[in-house]
């Protein structure tokens, strides 16, 4: 059953309602939204307090990672405290303090094929924070398989990325992309990140997010973002559907 924004809520998201494209229409789509973040790392940090903040009604967060005291440089949803303990859950305190009619789901464990299926065929949209081609490429298979939006970012050194895909028919998928390139060969330990890189292809992230929750704007679909922080450059380009993508070209 649909939900309805309460007096209280109406003027708790004031500032969404007041926008013509948003109004309640649409701050309601958001209430009745759940939204799915793969990694709770840099990105993840980025992404879940805007969509927290901004009145998602449903975040389920899965990470089966620890809190380490190199992630602090960038994971702003941790502290000195956090040091040990597991990321999603840590960050569902935090997000909770943030906007406790949120509700969160903590999944702690490695996202495989098995779940990412069963989340995707719940979720109004995936969104992936993960840190790996062969998981992001798990996740777009599941988005595939039920037709669920796939918002994607990543960032390393000075470079950041971020693309949504609708997942309709003879649109492209994340592979169709993908497959031109490979794994990266380092991490952001090897290669190093600059730390609000993360939080500005996050929060455009978390923009897409919003935006397809609530039916306004024109997402990035079939599109990518390239962001280069050190020359702070934006840059375009169209994603055409491959006509042998391994994942969607008999789809």
């Amino acid at each position: 059953m649909s939900k309805t924004l309460s007096h209280q809520q109406m003027l708790k998201y004031n500032r969404h309602i007041a926008l013509p494209a948003m109004d309640l229409e649409g701050q309601e789509k958001l209430l009745n939204a759940h939204v799915v973040i793969i990694g709770m790392g840099g990105l993840g940090c980025a992404v879940a307090p805007y969509l927290a903040a901004a009145g998602m009604g449903r975040l389920t967060l899965v990470d089966d990672d620890e809190v380490d005291s190199h992630n602090l440089q960038r994971q702003i949803l941790f502290t000195e405290s956090s040091i040990g303990k597991n990321k999603a859950e840590q960050a569902r305190e935090q997000l909770t303090q943030l906007n406790s009619e949120a509700d969160i789901t903590v999944i702690p464990l490695r996202a495989d094929s098995d779940l990412l299926n069963k989340l995707a065929a719940e979720a109004t949209m995936i969104v992936d924070c993960c840190d790996n081609l062969e998981t992001r490429n798990n996740i777009n298979k599941a988005c595939l398989n039920n037709r669920t939006p796939l918002v994607s970012g990543s960032a390393i050194r000075f470079e950041g990325q971020i693309a949504s895909f609708s997942m309709q028919k003879d649109s492209p998928c994340y592979a169709c992309y993908s497959q031109f390139f490979g794994e990266q060969q380092l991490s952001c330990t090897e290669a190093g990140v600059l730390s609000p890189l993360v939080g500005v292809v996050g929060t455009m992230q978390a923009v897409e997010a919003i935006k397809i929750a609530a039916g306004i704007g024109q997402p990035l679909y079939s599109s990518v973002l390239l962001f280069d922080a050190l020359h702070s450059d934006w840059q375009r380009f169209n994603i055409q559907r491959h006509p042998d993508c391994p994942h969607c070209s008999k789809t």
